[in-house]
């Protein structure tokens, strides 16, 4: 899946030129609201944002990954809450749909995905289950035609802007082949929202808990309709999203390391600019060299998934998408430290932009697998490899 180069060229300066025009000068607006305002994610639906990741077939654009991982970086050179309010549409909360979903599940969400006027969010995390996410103890019933979903989720993005949960449930006893993923509509009874959590950083990305009592949803909207397939679909979303969350990174990179070289070239101590110093030099040169391998890991991943037949579930790629998260996640949370640093007294002020992106970075490394999760997974690989 992937459009012609000429097209996607054109795509991609036409988001290169959005965040530029619209995004850069609404950044100070999210910071201080909590919100990415309306108008602007009109302008997101309007440009295809939402279906970037979806195929032509169901209204979306359908990008190859690499395709998507070069947008995603473009996306990443402003504030992050921006990109999450298309994310889950792109990533974790349509692709479960889209690998394993029935051709009814496909036929009657993606187009709506794809448009934007649908949200969907991934409900996987719990308060006893982040990382062993084989542990979660929301349950799921049998009840007819219909399973009764009782538990809590934790941190789901974009849970107060979504009309559907691609939900994991227990349904079939302990351990990961118990466990079921469902599309559960936003509005049915039983199902609430906890208040919008207070984050460190990254303001306008809404997060929130999401109860579940009795929830009645239809067996038929099981994705693929069979129970206890869930984990093998959610750890597939995951390692695909790990490139994804990996591309973020490099895009926000580049953004701290422009903030860092302009000040450099401003700022001027001794009587002369801070960047004609050999350690601040030095500083600059860590942060372009790490940003370019990294970038060069996510690409080279990315055609790599694009290129296996089995995509998401090759193991292969899961390892090699699990380094690219892990290296460009700690760079940038490197890059964003120098970039501070060189900043001065000035970097820890809110009225420079690193400061803030100093905090939006660190969140990186934890979603989607923290770093040391990504480190047992390259390391078992290598131990079964070997």
């Amino acid at each position: 899946m992937a459009i012609d180069q000429e097209t996607f060229q054109l795509l991609k300066t036409s988001v290169q030129r959005f965040v530029q025009e619209r995004l850069v000068p609404a950044e100070d607006h999210v910071e201080e609201h909590d919100e990415v305002p309306a108008d602007i994610v009109q302008d997101m639906k309007e440009l295809g944002l939402f279906g970037l990741s979806i195929p032509e077939a169901f209204g979306g654009i359908g990008l190859s990954l690499e395709q998507e991982c070069e947008v995603a970086c473009e996306l990443a050179k402003t504030a992050l809450a921006f990109r999450s309010v298309v994310g889950t549409n792109i990533g974790i909360g349509s692709q479960g749909i889209l690998m394993d979903g029935t051709a009814q599940q496909k036929a009657e969400f993606l187009p709506r995905i794809a448009s934007g006027d649908l949200i969907v969010s991934f409900a996987l995390t719990e308060p006893n289950a982040g990382s062993d996410a084989a542990s979660i103890s929301t349950k799921g019933v049998r009840d007819g035609d219909d399973y009764l979903l009782s538990g809590t989720k934790r941190f789901i993005t974009n849970a107060t802007r979504a009309g559907a949960f691609t939900l994991m449930a227990r349904t079939e006893g302990a351990g990961s082949a118990g466990i079921t993923a469902f599309v559960v509509p936003a509005g049915l009874p039983g199902l609430s929202l906890g208040k919008p959590d207070r984050k460190m950083g990254q303001r306008g990305t809404k997060t929130c808990d999401v109860h579940l009592d009795n929830v009645r949803v239809p067996a038929a909207n099981i994705i693929g309709g069979v129970p206890g397939k869930g984990f093998k679909t959610a750890m597939k979303v995951l390692s695909r999203g790990r490139l994804h969350v990996a591309a973020l990174a490099c895009g926000m990179a580049h953004r701290i390391l422009q903030e860092s070289v302009a000040y450099a070239q401003e700022r001027k101590q001794f009587g002369q600019r801070i960047g004609d110093f050999q350690l601040v030099q030095a500083m600059l040169a860590d942060s372009q060299a790490e940003l370019l391998a990294a970038t060069a890991l996510v690409l080279s991943t990315a055609r790599r998934y694009d290129a296996s037949p089995l995509g998401a579930s090759d193991p292969e790629i899961g390892m090699q998408a699990s380094c690219a998260k892990m290296f460009c996640t700690e760079m940038v949370g490197r890059v964003a430290d120098r970039g501070v640093q060189i900043h001065g007294g000035s970097g820890y002020m809110n009225d420079y932009k690193v400061e803030r992106f100093y905090r939006d970075v660190r969140l990186l490394r934890l979603y989607e697998g923290t770093t040391q999760i990504q480190q047992l997974v390259i390391g078992k690989h290598l131990m079964k490899a070997s």
